[in-house]
């Protein structure tokens, strides 16, 4: 839609949605001077008049509606009787926290409206997106965006520059910056003064990203072992170092190192190596059910970005053990949960 088409329907809805509500009445608007896209005159069926002062963009994301409500913060100030409301075509959870934190009003296509001034008060919420377009927020978990989103997760307070960061993430400088631009759209990220740049909301953005993985993107082969998984493991993490494997555990395996209390029967690691060599050298049979070792071919180098050493043994970071326990659903969220109260929120 133009930008005129989703004014057009924005004001419509407004009217309709304020007309049912019994409570305010749209009126001709009188001759006001704003920048705001539009000034809209209301009375009260106690004949008050009220100015709304709308600002129309064509996209919820936060750091857009961020931009609206400051602008109508200031367009209100020293203006009794006014109200700033912004317009999109949907906004998101984080969008709707915006506004409200400000005591800005807002409205979309779907009809989902807030507004909330001098004792009028009008509230609806929960409505679906009907223009749904997650395009923006799925680009971000791309292999080579989420490079980008492990580095800024596991180095939470650190500034970048878009140069060192695609250097760390070996990807080129453009898609460095083309990510960093999705990033700050969303407000996960903040420009700093000297030109760098660093993370924000990282919670939010771990659980998008969770949302949008599976470690079954990863090729993953099962064996079987009449060892017991500490000697599984002890001789996996000896046999890829005598031979310079890269292997990381995770899932059951990595959460068992970094909280030890956690029982299981079953062995899961990464590995660049041949997994079919590895399993002949250390005597497991390949199996379709019943395995207690699953080697995971990792879909993008990226996966093994900041593994950590514990116990003589390599595990993933907590960021990529995180997103691999959420999507495991044998005491997985159980095991994350555990993992984001006690070590990463602690380190963001």
């Amino acid at each position: 839609m133009t930008a005129n088409e989703i004014t057009s329907k924005l004001i419509r809805n407004a009217a309709k949605i304020f007309e049912n509500s019994g409570i305010l009445k749209v009126i001709p608007p009188g001759v006001v001077s704003s920048k705001a896209d539009l000034p809209v005159k209301v009375r009260t069926k106690n004949k008050k008049e009220y100015t709304l002062y709308f600002d129309i963009k064509s996209t919820g994301q936060p750091r857009y509606t961020r931009m609206a409500v400051n602008r109508l913060k200031d367009i209100i100030t020293g203006k009794p009787k006014s109200y700033g409301i912004f317009g999109a075509p949907y906004l998101s959870e984080e969008s709707v926290k915006i506004c409200k934190e400000n005591g800005i009003g807002f409205i979309d296509l779907a009809g989902n409206c807030f507004i909330k001034i001098d004792g009028i008060y009008i509230d609806i919420q929960g409505r679906p997106n009907p223009y749904p377009n997650t395009r923006p927020l799925k680009s971000l978990f791309t292999p080579k965006s989420t490079r980008v989103l492990r580095i800024l997760l596991c180095n939470p307070k650190r500034d970048w520059y878009v140069k060192k960061l695609a250097e760390e993430a070996n990807i080129s400088l453009g898609q460095a910056s083309n990510i960093k631009q999705k990033l700050l759209e969303q407000e996960f990220v903040k420009i700093d003064q000297n030109k760098t740049f660093h993370l924000l909301n990282p919670e939010i953005l771990i659980e998008k990203w969770a949302q949008n993985y599976t470690f079954r993107l990863n090729k993953v082969t099962s064996y079987y072992s009449f060892d017991e998984v500490r000697d599984i493991e002890h001789k996996l993490a000896e046999y890829c170092e005598s031979k310079n494997i890269q292997y990381a555990f995770t899932l059951s395996s990595g959460a068992s190192l970094v909280a030890p209390s956690l029982r299981y029967t079953r062995v899961f690691a990464y590995t660049t190596g041949s997994v079919e060599n590895i399993a002949d050298k250390l005597g497991w049979k390949k199996v379709t059910s019943g395995p207690n070792i699953s080697l995971l071919e990792p879909y993008d180098e990226g996966i093994l970005y900041g593994v950590q050493e514990v116990n003589n043994c390599k595990v993933v970071s907590d960021v990529q053990l995180y997103l691999d326990l959420k999507s495991y659903k044998e005491r997985g969220e159980e095991a994350a949960k555990f993992l984001l109260e006690n070590r990463l929120k602690k380190q963001w």
